[in-house]
C-alpha cells in the first residue's frame, strides 16, 4: 500500500488522553481539572529537564510533560522559593499537562499552581520508562487520522480483507461463510479505519456492535458465543478490497479485471478486486481465493505475470501457445 497524501491532523485534549489511558497508564488528577480541556499539540511526550533547569529555548511547549524520578529529585533539592520559580516558569509555558510517574509526591506550591494557570496536573504509579512508551503509543493512536466505512471486515490466513458492495449484495452472508470455515471476523457492516505512523491501514468495529453480526432471515447473531472466541479479532491490518457486484451494473464487472486497481482511503492505496455476484456462486471461497492469491503476490509469485512470461516465451519461439 502506498500513501498519496496526508489527511488533517485530529484534535486532542487532555480529556481524551485522560480517557484513552485511564486504564493502561493508571492515571488520575490531582489539581487543575479546569485544564483538561487544554489541546495537546503534539503526539511525542517530553520530559522538562532542561526547563526546570531554566532553559527553555527549542522547549516543546505543545507536548505533555513527564516529572519522572529525575525531575522530581532535582525539584526536591531546591529551595521552596525557587521550587515555586521555575515551576511557574513552566506553567507559564501553557503546557497541555503535567504528569508525575511513579506515585510521586506532588508538591503543594505545584497543585497552587494548576489551579492558577489551569493545567492538570495528573499522577501515575508506573515508572517513567513504562509511561513513556504506552504514553507515545496511546497518543499516536489518538492522533491517527480515521475513517468510518460501510463494509465488512475479516481476517483470513493473516490478510485483511473489507468486503464491500451495494446493500443486499451479501457482505455479511459472505463473511459468516468464512467464520464458519475458520476466519475471524473484524467488523461487520460498518469498519472503523485508522492510519497509523507507518502508513499503515488498521481496521476496527465500531464498539457498539462489535462481536455481532445481522443476518438477513436470522437477526444479530453474536459471533464468538456461536463460534469461540478464535472467530474475531479486536483489529486488523486491511490489505485487500473485495468489492461485490453485479454483472451490467457495475462496468468493472465486466470482462477481465486489471491488476492496477485500488481504493482510496485516507491518503492509502489498497489493491482492489471485483467479485460479480451470480446466482450459485460461493462467493466465500472466491474471496477465500483471492486473499491467498495476496499472500502469495506478497511472497513474490504473480500467477498472471508467470502466465504472460510463459505465453511470450512460447511465441518468441514460433509456437502454438494452445501446445
Amino acid at each position: 500500500m502506498a500513501v498519496k497524501d496526508q489527511a488533517n491532523k485530529r484534535t486532542v485534549k487532555v480529556s481524551d488522553f485522560l480517557s484513552a489511558g485511564s486504564e493502561r497508564l493508571k492515571l488520575e488528577v490531582l489539581g487543575g481539572s479546569s485544564g483538561l480541556s487544554r489541546l495537546i499539540g503534539e503526539a511525542a511526550i517530553n520530559r522538562p529537564g532542561l526547563g526546570l533547569a531554566g532553559f527553555f529555548k527549542y522547549f516543546p511547549e505543545q507536548r505533555i510533560q513527564v516529572i519522572g524520578l529525575a525531575e522530581h529529585a532535582f525539584l526536591d533539592a531546591m529551595s521552596e522559593a525557587d521550587r515555586s520559580k521555575r515551576s511557574e516558569d513552566l506553567f507559564a509555558m501553557k503546557v497541555p499537562c503535567i504528569v508525575f510517574t511513579r506515585g510521586k509526591r506532588v508538591h503543594p506550591e505545584i497543585l497552587a499552581l494548576a489551579e492558577k494557570y489551569k493545567v492538570a496536573v495528573l499522577r501515575t504509579p508506573l515508572i517513567t520508562k513504562h509511561f513513556v512508551n504506552a504514553a507515545t503509543i496511546i497518543m499516536e493512536n489518538l492522533w491517527a487520522p480515521r475513517q468510518k466505512i460501510q463494509g465488512t471486515m475479516v481476517e483470513i490466513m493473516g490478510i485483511g480483507v473489507l468486503i464491500e458492495g451495494t446493500s443486499g449484495v451479501g457482505k455479511s452472508d459472505t463473511a459468516l461463510a468464512l467464520v464458519q470455515r475458520g476466519h475471524s471476523l473484524v467488523a461487520d457492516d460498518i469498519t472503523s479505519l485508522r492510519r497509523d505512523t507507518s502508513g499503515a491501514l488498521i481496521a476496527s468495529p465500531v464498539k457498539v456492535t462489535q462481536y455481532h453480526m445481522e443476518i438477513r432471515g436470522l437477526g444479530i447473531i453474536h459471533v464468538p458465543s456461536l463460534f469461540g472466541v478464535a472467530s474475531v479479532r479486536e483489529e486488523k491490518k486491511l490489505d485487500l478490497v473485495v468489492t461485490l457486484c453485479s454483472r451490467g451494473k457495475e462496468p468493472e464487472c465486466d470482462g477481465l479485471q486489471s491488476k492496477t486497481n485500488m481504493r482510496h482511503f485516507l491518503g492509502v492505496d489498497v489493491p482492489q478486486v471485483f467479485v460479480t455476484v451470480e446466482p450459485g456462486r460461493d462467493l466465500a471461497n472466491v474471496v477465500e481465493t483471492a486473499a491467498l492469491n495476496m499472500k502469495l503476490l506478497r511472497l513474490g509469485h504473480d500467477a498472471e505475470k508467470e502466465l504472460d512470461e510463459r505465453l511470450m516465451s512460447l511465441l518468441s519461439e514460433g509456437r502454438n501457445a494452445s501446445e
